[in-house]
């Protein structure tokens, strides 16, 4: 069985703001919802930007988990449209806008959800909310902090987290829910929930039609005070061909930009019950800046960007005279010119910057050290610190003292002569046989290795 949706849509700037930032669609495959943020940095333009990319899903052939993939990817698409537009003027960086999509099948809804716009769902006389609040106060009731009453008339309550803002960490809340003919749903702005409690809601949502029952949700708002807009979509899930027909049906500051507006609307006139005075601020006052961070003033923006190339260059010349100021407590060995030298820095080149300096020059003579010990000083030796460099120096002083002493060889005692005796001529003998000499055994030079001092000149 196909079942459709009869919807309705209505949007209304309130009694206290100056412009609506509400944008809202319903359509036969998708209800949509968005509250523009940010104030005077451009809200409107945030929720009508949203819904004109994301009301792209209304038509066939979405159907099952691909309805998640298509809104997962629509309000991506969404948030792209929104960096580009900060970046084509960056008076609006600073505005965002909350997202609530029901995407429909005929079979099965499909949510997409960012912010604290909500969606609710009608059945057998049961109200239940489908969304779920990205706030602080919500957050206080997930961790058990305050109960649900509490949060309703929390002086925070309107503190949102999470948001449609074109940085690349805006994700939704995404999954499919049932459907069936006779479910109510609607989606609205915050500025329902937060002066109508659930009850009222769900009263107003058991009858009438949902051209009648959004009217009425709206004077709801109205004659309890709410200082914001108040934007309402409600449909039901039919068997039989809907009374509205399969017209879209575009409300707030997206259908009045599409026409050549600004989103600037009248006040709606007062409603009985209804206080003028109500927020005790007077009529200059905008309630949504204690909603959202607002825009600093236009005449201070080269002021900021100023302070934020101040703060870099200055973040730069920190790290640059840290890391100048750790080469100059290093210490090496090396060579200047014949002699064993000890360096203060970095063995390092830097074009216009000298990163090490001659510390002390020692009376030890490259070429009186070996071969291995020379290369090692001509290619520097790393040292810890001062100390430790000394201490090089003093094992490379021992290490040429040796190899100086194995150089120079030792004095031969002289033979002393011995007399020789006369020998009668007439006893004259033949020579005794002298035995073979034994050479004499070659000195030590007191070393294992005889290549330790391999080089020295």
């Amino acid at each position: 069985m196909t079942l459709s949706l009869d919807y309705a849509a209505l949007s209304d700037v309130g009694r206290v703001r100056r412009n609506n930032e509400d944008s809202a669609y319903a359509g036969p495959h998708l209800l949509l919802l968005a509250d523009g943020m940010g104030g005077a940095a451009a809200g409107e333009v945030a929720s009508a930007a949203a819904v004109q990319v994301i009301r792209r899903l209304d038509k066939p052939g979405i159907t099952g988990e691909d309805m998640i993939e298509a809104l997962a990817g629509a309000v991506h698409r969404a948030n792209e449209r929104l960096s580009e537009l900060v970046e084509e003027d960056p008076e609006r960086e600073g505005m965002g806008s909350t997202v609530t999509a029901l995407l429909f099948d005929g079979q099965q809804l499909g949510l997409a959800h960012l912010g604290d716009s909500r969606a609710y769902r009608m059945r057998d006389g049961r109200l239940e909310q489908l969304s779920h609040d990205h706030t602080f106060v919500q957050s206080l009731v997930d961790e058990g902090r305050i109960s649900k009453e509490e949060a309703f008339t929390h002086p925070h309550r309107n503190l949102i987290l999470r948001v449609l803002d074109g940085r690349p960490d805006s994700d939704p809340d995404l999954q499919i829910l049932d459907v069936q003919a006779g479910d109510r749903l609607m989606l609205c702005s915050d500025g329902l929930p937060d002066y109508v409690s659930d009850a009222v809601i769900a009263t107003s949502m058991s009858d009438g039609t949902p051209d009648s029952v959004v009217v009425e949700l709206i004077t709801h708002a109205l004659e309890a005070g709410s200082n914001d807009n108040v934007t309402c979509v409600v449909a039901d899930v039919i068997e039989t061909a809907p009374a509205s027909g399969d017209t879209p049906q575009l409300v707030g500051a997206a259908a009045e930009l599409a026409q050549g507006g600004t989103g600037r609307t009248e006040h709606t006139i007062a409603v009985p019950g209804s206080g003028e005075e109500n927020d005790g601020r007077g009529g200059d006052f905008d309630p949504e800046e204690l909603r959202y961070a607002p825009r600093a003033p236009k005449r201070f923006l080269w002021l900021r960007r100023l302070a934020v190339l101040v703060v870099v260059l200055g973040l730069i010349a920190g790290g640059g005279w840290f890391a100048y100021s750790w080469t100059q407590n290093q210490y090496y060995i090396g060579t200047d010119g014949d002699y064993v030298a000890i360096f203060k820095g970095v063995d390092e080149q830097i074009p216009g910057l000298n990163l090490s300096n001659i510390y002390e020059v020692q009376s030890l003579q490259v070429d009186k050290l070996p071969t291995y010990s020379r290369e090692q000083v001509e290619g520097t030796i790393q040292a810890d610190d001062l100390t430790a460099a000394r201490g090089i120096i003093t094992e490379l002083q021992r290490t040429a003292d040796e190899c100086a002493a194995k150089q120079t060889p030792k004095p031969t005692p002289p033979k002393p002569s011995t007399p020789r005796p006369s020998t009668p001529a007439t006893s004259a003998k033949p020579p005794a046989s002298t035995p073979p000499s034994t050479p004499a055994s070659t000195p030590s030079n007191g070393s294992d290795n005889p290549d330790d001092c391999d080089g020295v000149r």
